[in-house]
């Protein structure tokens, strides 16, 4: 993890998981002076929350492998950055990916900014990702800078294909990147309980969390509707018809198929899916076939881009996600004569939805992406 780790001061963000525990147990083993740090984000107060139960376990395996706890209060940054903007997004009839703010402002902003003024060195967490050295020819692994060589570093997948977590770690940049640390990208799901139960950390057997970052498995209509009006309107097909009511274009995203709202089906006719939201007009397009407009299916463009070189990568092939753990996608990447990205797609996609974010990989080396539109 580190060429030179004696006396390195590294923050790790403890969940109170398996995979932030073992990451601490790791980066102690290797001899890092390493202090454990529980997040406290903001939570709705009409659902369940745990956050207590976890910071007790974080609190726990800092106890167990007698390191420092300390616990960093970011409610009011996650309520800004993460929630507002998700429920902003949705009623534009977006589709956000809030797990990415969360880890630009929150985990990678906030905690990193915090830890660095208390003296961090490092932050760590628990993320299924890999930081290499760049061996680019045109991002040279060294580059000297007047008097100083800087090391330039390199966003790669986890080995373990079904929990990396590259995708939601688009954002990173040059400056933060550097100073991170991803104990457990070089292992599988299995191993780290392996881990786990070889350094007898009490979360072994925890089970993983699921939903939104932080905040669990939540209803997102529900939570939704506590902030977005109920706007009625109908779900039309393709021909016009009116096929059935929806509460809101704001609840449904583009390629969804349950829950569309559709009311005329028989038993007998195929499933249909949302392929477009008009937001103006209120109204859910849906068809039987995901790829009805095909001509939408294939080119999108990116805004609020993000290069993890810091620089522009080269036009050409590239493999593209738009969803967590979908099968990279070929595409090719070019650029207007502003320097504006577009990808397009080798063969037509389901489900592209504006808001969601689009991640780049040469092979398993993540350069980027940014937000569909």
């Amino acid at each position: 993890m580190n060429k030179d780790p004696a006396g390195k001061k590294v923050f790790v963000a403890l969940s109170g998981g398996v995979d932030s525990s073992v990451s601490a147990a790791l980066l102690q083993r290797e001899g890092y002076d390493v202090t454990g740090v529980f997040i406290k984000v903001w939570h709705p107060d009409f659902l369940p929350c745990t956050w207590k139960e976890e910071r007790l376990d974080a609190m726990r395996v800092c106890a167990f492998l007698n390191i420092p706890f300390l616990t960093f209060d970011l409610e009011s940054e996650y309520k800004d950055h993460v929630v507002n903007y998700m429920i902003n997004e949705y009623a534009l009839g977006r589709t956000p990916n809030p797990d990415v703010m969360c880890n630009r402002y929150i985990k990678f902003g906030a905690f990193f900014k915090k830890a660095r003024e208390k003296g961090a060195d490092y932050i760590a967490t628990g993320h299924y990702a890999i930081k290499k050295e760049s061996k680019s020819k045109n991002h040279p692994s060294v580059l000297s800078l007047g008097s100083k060589k800087k090391i330039r570093y390199q966003l790669h997948t986890g080995i373990d294909t079904d929990k990396d977590q590259s995708y939601f770690l688009w954002t990173l940049n040059q400056e933060v990147l550097r100073r991170i640390l991803f104990p457990i990208g070089g292992y599988t799901k299995p191993e780290v309980r392996v881990l786990a139960r070889k350094f007898k950390l009490l979360t072994s057997e925890k089970k993983d969390s699921q939903g939104l970052c932080f905040m669990g498995n939540i209803d997102i209509k529900e939570f939704l509707g506590r902030y977005i009006p109920i706007s009625k309107g109908v779900v039309v097909n393709i021909k016009g018809e009116v096929v059935g009511s929806h509460r809101g274009v704001s609840f449904s995203t583009v390629g969804q198929r349950r829950g569309v709202g559709v009311t005329t089906r028989n038993p007998f006719e195929k499933p249909y899916y949302v392929i477009q939201k008009n937001a103006v007009a209120n109204t859910l397009i849906v068809s039987h076939d995901p790829l009805t407009q095909k001509k939408d299916s294939k080119e999108v463009y990116l805004e609020h881009e993000n290069w993890i070189a810091d620089t522009l990568p080269a036009a050409g092939d590239y493999l593209a996600r738009f969803r967590h753990r979908q099968d990279p996608e070929e595409c090719e990447l070019f650029f207007d004569l502003a320097g504006k990205p577009t990808v397009r797609f080798k063969r037509h996609q389901i489900g592209l939805s504006s808001g969601q974010s689009l991640v780049l990989y040469n092979g398993a080396h993540c350069i980027g992406g940014g937000i569909m539109k």
